[in-house]
């Protein structure tokens, strides 16, 4: 940056530009993308332990649903709840919390004597899974602009590690030890992050943000010294005291202010304009109304159509053919099994095909490609299709959901600022969570009422009319550097 009164000035971006990625962004990209494991894990394992418990206590079709629909219920009030969190009180005290409501109820739930229990059991988990954006937020903030696209991508790859393994250790699990040992196995992830807590940092820019401008250059000094670099020289500054120069808004007293006395105001000012419900007023402003509404519906059909692919890839192998009642169960988990794993590894073709468009074709592009093209794989499911080439078209389509489900979650904190970047992406991720626990009542009950017609159609429908508020997104965010505050 230029001299301010004879002084050189850097921002974090232009810190994490010099220091690039090394030593330090492996540490954080392994412990966020624990969580990422996490929750995939934990969302993976619905399509194993409904039909399990049919089978071991009775339980109805709707009973199955509900098991589903309740954790994205959880998800739904934690999304946005630590959203609020961790754009008021940071990032760290953020995903804290939701982990230890993810390892903890997740644990308790291997435990639970009765179906009441394991239903409060599991929503109090996705309450703890609605935390994921705040640590999908905190990795984007230590990425440098340049690199955030690639970056991101190889961050959603756990995500596909979590689904594979989850798949590969309930084949292994199921068949001999039972669901039980299962939902305590995949509680394990979650524990790890709190084992490993202490050893990572607050974010910078959200210190930054709050005018904490003495804690954010220790951080990112601790970054240069892991990374074998150097910072730039000169005073660290925040992209709102940029604006204010920019914008001849600040006066001599003001440039003559102590660090110390920058943070306290700055702290306080930031404050009181964030937190709480005034943060969706925020998100409801002119300038970010048109995005944040579209958001909502582009999570909504990501979620809808990623989690019914999921549990439409047992249901119609199978459960479609409604007039086969006497299919035997043992051979129809074997299938499932089989099919779950297989379209499990679409994902890496889906993560791919993201790695290679999201910058050259940007990211609304991208997405509105892959949403077309799941459209293009579906339609044939209208009618009942043979076992492995329904297993082949919901590859496909798991492929391009996989794509899109990427790619909006790197464009979604980068069309926020950080002072509401966090508590915008909870809250789409929110509305998400309606796709997430209206899909089972399409997946499981229409399948289950003979109408895969009517199930694929309005799947379609999602789909389609998602791809189209893509491009009616406002912006590309491609290359676009992150800003800290809402432009005015």
């Amino acid at each position: 940056m230029p001299p301010e009164d004879g002084v050189e000035t850097f921002t974090v971006d232009e810190a994490l530009g010099k220091m690039g990625f090394g030593y330090f962004h492996v540490i954080v990209i392994v412990y966020a993308g624990m969580a990422w494991i996490s929750e995939a894990m934990e969302m993976m394992l619905l399509s194993f332990v409904g039909p399990a418990l049919q089978s071991a206590w009775g339980i109805s079709s709707r009973q199955q649903s509900l098991i589903t629909s309740v954790v994205f219920a959880g998800m739904l009030v934690g999304a946005y709840s630590w959203g609020i969190v961790s754009d008021k009180h940071g990032r760290k005290k953020g995903f804290l919390i939701t982990a230890m409501f993810t390892s903890g109820a997740g644990f308790l739930s291997a435990l639970a004597p009765n179906y009441v229990s394991l239903m409060i059991l599991r929503c109090l988990v996705g309450v703890g899974l609605g935390g994921g954006p705040v640590l999908s937020s905190w990795f984007l903030e230590f990425i440098p602009s340049r690199s955030r696209g690639t970056w991101m991508v190889t961050f959603s790859a756990f995500w596909t590690l979590g689904t594979v393994f989850e798949a590969s250790i309930a084949w292994a699990i199921m068949p001999t030890l039972g669901w039980r040992w299962l939902l305590a196995a995949s509680s394990i992830p979650s524990s790890l992050l709190l084992i490993f807590y202490w050893v990572v940092p607050e974010s910078p820019r959200f210190l930054c943000s709050k005018g904490r401008m003495t804690e954010a250059f220790n951080i990112l000094e601790k970054i240069a010294r892991l990374n074998k670099t150097k910072l730039p020289s000169g005073r660290l500054v925040s992209d709102h005291q940029i604006e204010l120069q920019d914008k001849n808004l600040s006066s001599e007293d003001t440039r003559l202010l102590s660090l110390e006395a920058n943070e306290h105001a700055a702290s306080r000012e930031k404050d009181s304009k964030t937190g709480g419900f005034s943060s969706l007023f925020v998100l409801l402003s002119p300038n970010l109304v048109r995005s944040t509404l579209l958001l909502w519906f582009v999570f909504f059909g990501n979620a809808f159509s990623y989690y019914g692919l999921v549990l439409l890839t047992s249901e119609l192998n199978g459960r479609s053919s409604c007039a086969r009642k006497d299919l035997q169960p043992e051979k129809s988990l074997d299938v499932n099994y089989r099919d779950i794993f297989i379209t499990s590894f679409a994902e890496v073709p889906g993560l791919i095909i993201a790695a290679v468009t999201i910058d050259k074709l940007g990211r609304k592009n991208s997405m509105a490609s892959m949403f077309f093209l799941c459209c293009i794989f579906l339609f044939p499911l209208v009618f009942h299709q043979p076992q492995d080439f329904t297993t082949g078209l919901l590859f496909g389509a798991r492929t391009c959901i996989t794509a899109t489900f990427t790619i909006v979650y790197i464009y979604a904190p980068e069309i926020y600022p950080t002072s509401v970047r966090t508590t915008g992406v909870g809250l789409a991720s929110s509305v998400g969570r309606i796709g997430g626990m209206t899909c089972p009542l399409v997946a499981i009950g229409l399948i289950h009422g003979c109408h895969q017609t009517a199930a694929i159609i309005l799947f379609e429908l999602v789909v389609f009319v998602s791809g189209i508020c893509v491009l009616l997104f406002p912006f590309e965010t491609s290359g676009r550097e992150l800003t800290d505050h809402v432009d005015t």
